[in-house]
């Protein structure tokens, strides 16, 4: 017998609700996409790969979170995290542009590249990043955010920002 009330929904349909469902949980309206600030691209597709050009901490204002992490009367870890997470939030809208505002069309985040802006004593690098990886599984889910990644330290980075960050996904045909 039918079922009249039994729907079938697409796997799209589910992950686009899942995603939305993700982003509304977690309080995140994906902005527009920052304009790259010199002669690159801020996206690349070769084949089903999107490399996403280094992310910098910049907000919807065009304000910048600056400084060194790991100075005695530098910015505070909290701050490193946040400028990571700030970072993440503008590599979901580079990504949210090259897909043409289809996110589900994301099938892995394949590794995040990213740069603190640090003492040479400073040896919590992973820890700034956990922000932006975090952000990246909340928002794709487990399965598809997972990622690879490296977090190395910087003695200083372009406009003086604490974190930036490039990441790699992979997309659907």
């Amino acid at each position: 017998s039918s079922c009249s009330q039994c729907l079938s929904v697409s796997p799209d349909v589910m992950a686009a609700r899942m995603i939305q469902q993700n982003l509304k949980r977690i309080g995140l309206v994906i902005p527009k996409a920052n304009a790259p600030a010199a002669n690159y691209l801020p996206f690349k597709r070769t084949g089903n790969l999107v490399y996403i050009a280094g992310q910098i901490p910049k907000n919807e204002q065009g304000e910048l979170m600056t400084g060194k992490v790991g100075l005695e009367k530098g910015i505070s870890m909290e701050h490193a995290q946040e400028a990571a997470k700030l970072c993440g939030v503008n590599i979901i809208a580079q990504m949210n542009a090259a897909t043409n505002g289809d996110l589900t069309k994301v099938k892995s985040v394949v590794k995040l590249e990213g740069f603190v802006n640090a003492t040479e004593d400073f040896r919590d690098h992973p820890k700034v990043l956990n922000h932006a990886s975090d952000l990246l599984v909340e928002v794709f889910g487990a399965e598809v955010g997972a990622h690879s990644r490296f977090a190395v330290g910087a003695g200083s980075l372009p406009l003086d920002v604490t974190v930036e960050i490039g990441c790699i996904f992979e997309i659907e045909d």
